[in-house]
């Protein structure tokens, strides 16, 4: 039937009914939020890059962590800047770095708060590059090597979720392989399947310091117009032990988010990046839109691509807004 005996618009004719047949609803329990952590104690400084971002000190990120937690957003995913940098990222994988030690605070501190952990090298090498360098590549297996003893120290410090974010071939299988034989089989790995090489990471590029000093990631991560590469990627991160995939950025890549919801079955993370975030809050700031519309509608739009977890800098002000204390 067609017009006059349907009519859409009675299913539009106020916001109860709007509420009663809505398809698609954002949730706090959706939303994980990062932290930037900084080597030190009691430091809690603005990144300049990005609006409302800072870094925290592991002491501060605990304190920081616990009000996350009071909004009911359910996951914290952390990165962190090294102390010191050398060609083999040691600072990755030390005890004591300033990750681990925020790992251990937010868990002494804010038990019941989910924490992830980005695993990558680019903060830690001299070169900026996730991976080990040699003779200008990158040393795919060895830096397999290297991620696996990290993600070890990430589990060891109380990880609940460890997140390889490199984009090397085969990295799942070595941490997962890692971390069974010491005894942490409980530990989820949410992998970063479909990561391309976008110009969206500009921002936090800056925040970590992991800008390359030579080249690009072009050789490792996915170039831009490949979807059903990307499907690949998933399908054998799964393969080798991934229980979450993620798709990184979001916004450029809903349809590779939607095809990848209708194709695997396990809980598929999206990355609502940097870039993307700093888009929202230049544009409101000059005014071209309310902040907090566009940033819902964003959210929503990478909930309905098919996204079951969504990492975005706004989930504090989400959160506020679902949980009506704004």
């Amino acid at each position: 039937m067609s017009f006059p005996e349907t009519r859409m618009r009675r299913l539009r004719r106020n916001k109860t009914m709007l509420r009663l047949v809505r398809e698609t609803t954002l949730a706090v329990d959706d939303l994980v939020c990062p932290l930037f952590i900084c080597p030190g104690r009691q430091i809690q400084k603005p990144v300049p890059s990005m609006t409302n971002c800072f870094y925290y000190s592991p002491d501060k990120a605990a304190q920081k962590a616990k009000q996350i937690a009071q909004l009911g957003i359910p996951a914290v995913l952390l990165f962190s800047q090294a102390r010191e940098k050398d060609a083999a990222g040691s600072d990755a994988f030390a005890e004591d770095a300033p990750l681990q030690q925020a790992v251990r605070e937010i868990k002494n501190n804010v038990g019941e708060l989910l924490v992830a952990t980005d695993l990558c090298l680019c903060a830690y090498t001299t070169t900026g590059h996730c991976g080990i360098v040699k003779d200008k590549k990158i040393d795919n297996d060895e830096t397999c090597r290297a991620l696996a003893k990290a993600a070890l120290s990430h589990a060891k410090a109380g990880a609940d979720i460890i997140a390889p974010s490199d984009m090397m071939d085969g990295r799942v299988a070595y941490i997962r392989e890692a971390l069974d034989e010491n005894d942490f089989q409980d530990i989820a790995i949410m992998a970063y399947s479909a990561k391309y090489a976008s110009c969206f990471y500009g921002p936090f590029r800056d925040v970590a310091g992991s800008a390359p000093t030579f080249g690009d990631r072009t050789t490792y991560q996915m170039d831009p117009p490949n979807a059903d590469q990307a499907l690949t990627e998933i399908q054998l991160d799964i393969e080798e032990g991934a229980d979450i995939v993620m798709v990184k950025p979001a916004l450029a890549y809903l349809d590779v988010i939607s095809r990848a919801r209708e194709r695997f079955s396990c809980p598929i993370a999206a990355y609502n990046v940097s870039g993307e975030y700093m888009m929202l809050n230049l544009a409101a700031k000059q005014q071209v839109f309310d902040l907090d519309t566009a940033m819902m509608e964003t959210l929503l739009s990478i909930k309905r691509a098919g996204a079951n977890i969504i990492i975005t800098y706004f989930a504090e002000r989400a959160a506020q807004l679902l949980r009506g204390k704004s």
